[in-house]
């Protein structure tokens, strides 16, 4: 099971946009890499199509590893480890700090 998913916010912790904080837009798991909004910020070069889009300089996000980046508690609002519990019956994600489960 992935520690991160898709939607949690997290904070990069190395690299050179070390310390911002985003929303993970989509998660590659077999690569080991994610996605972060307005992180890791890369330069492409479009080419036109003929019927689908535009041709430009667009900027877009890159992926990250999933070791340089961080889940952020919803309880404690601090950059955190995950650890796993068992509820009811269901393997849940647990704040490593304050213990508090999110999904």
């Amino acid at each position: 099971m992935f520690k991160i998913r898709k939607g949690d916010r997290v904070q990069v912790i190395a690299g050179n946009d070390r310390g911002k904080i985003g929303k993970v837009l989509v998660v590659y798991p077999d690569k080991n890499r994610v996605i972060v909004e307005n992180v890791n910020m890369i330069t492409k070069h479009q080419r036109a199509t003929q019927n689908l889009r535009e041709p430009g300089i667009i900027k877009r996000e890159g992926m990250i590893h999933v070791a340089n980046v961080l889940p952020i508690c919803p309880g404690c609002g601090t950059p955190t480890r995950v650890g796993f519990t068992v509820v009811e019956g269901k393997k849940m994600r647990r704040c490593k700090h304050c213990g508090e489960i999110f999904e």
